[in-house]
């Protein structure tokens, strides 16, 4: 099975997405500066979920450029990211008008922790489809980041409770450690 038909689709999927985050946002009620900034922390959760859909599209991006066959194991592993990455709008918007309330705000590690599972099984699964690409499989390798952002997650779901604008900090801590590009496929790969 080819990977391209994958690869669009995902593709179109992470687009709706964004569309949909920004489609939700709302023009500030007056035109004045005091209206701008108390849409502030509205924008600023939409700034941080549209890199962590960018954060996961790259990382997708790279991963199924090195791939060379892909299986069904695979295609219902994509989904499942895309899946959570889709409840991305329902929980940055709960969370933005709730003026980043606990329950919220811990919806939004909820959904993080969806993906970044799911994300890992879709590794495992390409990994498991294409077995002669030992190239890939060491370049994935024990997937330290991906494992670390996971629990970063997890702690941000038990903050949220306690303090909430520490869960949004460790929020912004991943994204701001994925920024750091991850070399791992391209130094393995002549990709």
């Amino acid at each position: 099975m080819g990977k391209g038909r994958l690869e669009a689709f995902t593709d179109g999927v992470m687009a709706i997405i964004i569309t949909i985050m920004v489609l939700e946002i709302k023009v500030p009620a007056r035109p004045d500066l005091a209206a701008l900034q108390a849409s502030a922390p509205v924008l600023a959760a939409y700034a941080l979920s549209y890199a962590n859909v960018g954060i996961f599209w790259n990382n997708h991006h790279h991963m199924l450029h090195a791939t060379h066959r892909i299986n069904g194991q695979v295609l219902w592993a994509n989904l499942a990211l895309l899946f959570s990455l889709s409840l991305l709008p329902l929980a940055i918007n709960w969370m933005g008008e709730s003026a980043f309330a606990p329950l919220p705000t811990a919806s939004y590690a909820a959904v993080l922790i969806l993906a970044s599972v799911s994300y890992l099984a879709l590794e495992l699964a390409i990994v498991r489809a294409d077995p002669a690409n030992e190239a890939l499989a060491k370049a994935i390798g024990r997937e330290f980041k991906g494992k670390l952002s996971l629990a970063l997650y997890i702690a941000a779901l038990a903050l949220a409770f306690v303090k909430p604008w520490m869960a949004i900090g460790v929020y912004v801590l991943v994204a701001a450690m994925w920024f750091i590009p991850d070399r791992r496929i391209e130094s393995n790969l002549d990709t």
